[in-house]
């Protein structure tokens, strides 16, 4: 992916940088600040589109969920749900990855300034698109960068109820070979209808012994050999009426 790899330069640009050196730097003094402040305004509005009614597919909860909410409702007005879900993975991504960024993102003592223009700068040198930079910039000014990885995995939800997709997992105790894989995404396929896309994760767990444990939509099949052994000793363990026999 282009995008990720240039967030991957820019974040060893970052890395390299004077911002975790010096806090109080020339960038500080020389931050040029945007028109309109990012920090008086919310960034679910954008130019001319205010008046775009957005519903979220899905209810979302606590704080992790309502910035992913909003996130949600400005990607939905500027048509771009893809494209901003891919550039808020792959900073998140980036940030798991680089541990000097990470504990700058995470660090209080930082200005607020030198952590805007760190963002806006890595933003720029990814090409990220404008939802995403102003998102990102609010988020560091709020002090959430901490919970980005949070963030996307909500954002992510949203977009896939956007796309009509349902998120399944299957676990085996070996990887499914590719034409059961496909059989069973064509039997979720056929119970969910036409008119949502499964996306199947496979998930591998020795403990289960066998079978298989499948899980979507709020929904889990516990088909696996050490659930069906728990059934069978709780049965063996109940009394035995004679009279009944």
């Amino acid at each position: 992916m282009a995008s990720f790899g240039r967030l991957r330069s820019a974040i060893s640009i970052f890395n390299k940088s004077v911002f975790l050196t010096s806090h109080r730097s020339n960038l500080q003094r020389s931050l040029i600040a945007p028109s309109n402040s990012l920090a008086s305004r919310n960034y679910a509005d954008l130019p001319g589109q205010k008046d775009k009614k957005v519903k979220l597919p899905k209810a979302m909860y606590g704080g992790s969920g309502n910035y992913a909410s909003a996130l949600y409702i400005a990607a939905v007005k500027a048509n771009a749900v893809e494209k901003v879900e891919s550039e808020l993975l792959a900073f998140a991504e980036a940030v798991k990855n680089s541990s000097t960024f990470s504990q700058f993102a995470k660090d209080p003592s930082v200005a607020k300034d030198v952590r805007v223009k760190a963002i806006q700068e890595i933003c720029g040198e990814a090409k990220f698109s404008d939802v995403t930079k102003n998102f990102l910039v609010i988020v560091s000014e709020n002090l959430r960068l901490k919970n980005i990885d949070t963030i996307a995995k909500r954002f992510v939800e949203l977009s896939m109820a956007y796309k009509g997709e349902v998120k399944a997992s299957v676990t085996t105790v070996f990887p499914l070979p590719p034409e059961e894989e496909k059989a069973l995404k064509d039997t979720l396929q056929e119970m969910l209808g036409t008119g949502a896309k499964v996306h199947l994760e496979q998930k591998i767990d020795p403990s289960i012994l066998g079978g298989i444990v499948l899980e979507f939509s709020q929904k889990v099949f516990d088909m696996s050999i050490k659930t069906r052994a728990q059934q069978m000793e709780r049965i063996l363990r109940e009394p035995v009426n004679i009279g009944n026999i």
